[in-house]
């Protein structure tokens, strides 16, 4: 079994404020460091340290920036499935406040212009099986189509419709697992709590369905109409950049491992609580030690 994240990847610049600027006004950041971004690329490195066979598909530019980020990848996973495209690779200026709250503003270009079905790999390597992940960050009708088609060719699809795009499709008919925080959740659906939300998935097609709480933990709506809700550990927030990412890329990673989704639910629920511990957004994300030791001892306490 392959696992196919199809998203986007970009060079994130993140500085650290005590607070956040007001319209017009200039603040110095206490640091700033360049990293390696996207949630396309935070979620295939997540799923990648689960000890899963992934397969990523983004866009990078003809530029240095996209040799550095294929530098940076191949140290996580494979990056044959790459594609390259004559356009400035993208660009993420991430600001972290004291209470490591974020705000995030991206430049865009390749992973507006990839279509993954014309411009890579990606169908000829399904296989029946294989799980297939996509985000927001591509144009919505291309991610529209890319699972339709790889729901067709046998694949489990899921959807995790972040960030926000206009064009956000209400038939989730070829969506297995529909993850989306409880704010993304309550746009999308009009609904005012997160269980309604879960629901309306359900009801929209989707085959299940989890809405994320953050410091509550999440949600999960299976197709039968069962609810389940798994709390989160209490943890100290230094920055929480990356750990919606974190949690998608892990309970991907334990269903292509065999794990059952309450279960890849609860470990993904950890994975993310150890990531707002620390400062970063991919830097942040448990490494396959870590991961490894959450997928056994989680496995073992739900035997």
């Amino acid at each position: 079994m392959h696992l196919h994240i199809v998203g986007n990847v970009c060079v994130d610049t993140t500085f650290r404020l005590d607070r956040f600027p007001h319209p017009g006004e200039t603040l110095n950041a206490a640091e700033h460091a360049d990293g390696l971004g996207g949630k396309g690329a935070n979620q295939a490195v997540a799923t990648a340290r689960t000890g899963a066979d992934v397969r990523f598909h983004a866009a990078i530019g003809n530029d240095a920036a996209g040799a550095w980020i294929r530098e940076q990848l191949s140290r996580e996973l494979d990056v044959s499935h790459l594609t390259m495209l004559p356009l400035p690779s993208d660009r993420s200026t991430v600001m972290v406040d004291g209470r490591g709250e974020n705000l995030i503003v991206t430049g865009a270009s390749c992973a507006k212009a990839f279509d993954p079905l014309a411009n890579s790999d990606l169908l000829p390597s399904i296989e029946r099986g294989d799980i297939v992940v996509m985000q927001g960050n591509l144009d919505p009708d291309v991610t529209v189509a890319c699972l339709r088609t790889t729901r067709a060719a046998g694949a489990m699809t899921i959807f995790n419709p972040s960030p926000l795009a206009a064009g956000y499709p209400p038939d989730l008919s070829n969506v297995g697992l529909v993850i989306a925080n409880a704010g993304e959740a309550a746009v999308l659906t009009e609904a005012a709590e997160p269980a309604e939300a879960a629901r309306v998935f359900i009801q929209q097609g989707a085959g299940a369905a989890i809405v994320t709480l953050g410091a509550q933990g999440c949600m999960v709506a299976y197709g039968s109409g069962q609810i389940q809700r798994i709390a989160a550990p209490k943890v100290a927030v230094i920055d929480t950049s990356g750990a919606g990412d974190v949690f998608c890329g892990c309970l991907a990673g334990c269903l292509a491992a065999g794990i059952d989704l309450a279960k890849a639910a609860r470990i993904a629920v950890r994975a993310a609580a150890i990531s707002v511990g620390r400062a970063g957004t991919l830097q942040s994300c448990p490494d396959r030690r870590e991961m490894k030791t959450l997928m056994e001892t989680t496995e073992a306490e739900t035997a």
